[in-house]
């Protein structure tokens, strides 16, 4: 079967808004400077040690491997996979609020190592700037939501988007730009 693959961190910018999506699918070419605001480029700087797998030399951890799942058609990378207590981890700069789409987005990353074969017991964020780690359960609604978002976003027509997220919209950074 044959499927435009769906990237696991694209699902937190849809749940985020959909106008965000579409903008940063358009701008991730562009030299992120250009157009990111402080705290998505101390994010990005953060997660150096596990793109360049130097969070730990130990085997015990899988550091930024790619996983997908055929059978829903996602396809990213995760952060940090103990191997030996079977928890999947989600590093974050900072932590205020534990947002639906950080949920949804480990909850694909899971989806995944399963699929690739690897069980996972446990599911946690970790917010690296005060060192505090967030056990995950997700539960049975947020499971058919996150079902119902992967559906969204493959069918979504930005034309019949009615109304939008004043709060979120002030906080974004493609604000400017967009005229929903």
């Amino acid at each position: 079967m044959y499927y435009d693959y769906i990237q696991i961190s694209k699902i937190n910018d849809f749940v985020f808004c959909p106008f965000s999506l579409y903008f940063h699918s358009i701008y991730e070419s562009f030299d992120g400077s250009r157009y990111k605001a402080a705290p998505q480029v101390a994010g990005k700087l953060a997660h150096t040690s596990i793109e360049n797998k130097e969070y730990s030399t130990s085997t015990r951890y899988l550091q930024g491997l790619e996983v997908f799942s055929e059978k829903y058609g996602i396809i990213g990378k995760i952060d940090i996979y103990d191997k030996k207590n079977k928890i999947l981890i989600e590093r974050k700069k900072k932590i205020k609020k534990i947002y639906d789409g950080y949920i949804y987005q480990l909850f694909a990353q899971k989806l995944c190592l399963e699929e690739m074969g690897w069980q996972v017991k446990k599911m946690a964020l970790y917010s690296m700037d005060d060192n505090k780690k967030y056990p995950v359960k997700i539960t049975v609604k947020q499971k058919k939501k996150f079902f119902q978002i992967i559906d969204n976003i493959k069918t979504f027509d930005f034309s019949c988007v009615k109304t939008i997220n004043k709060a979120k919209c002030a906080s974004c950074i493609y604000r400017e730009l967009c005229r929903p």
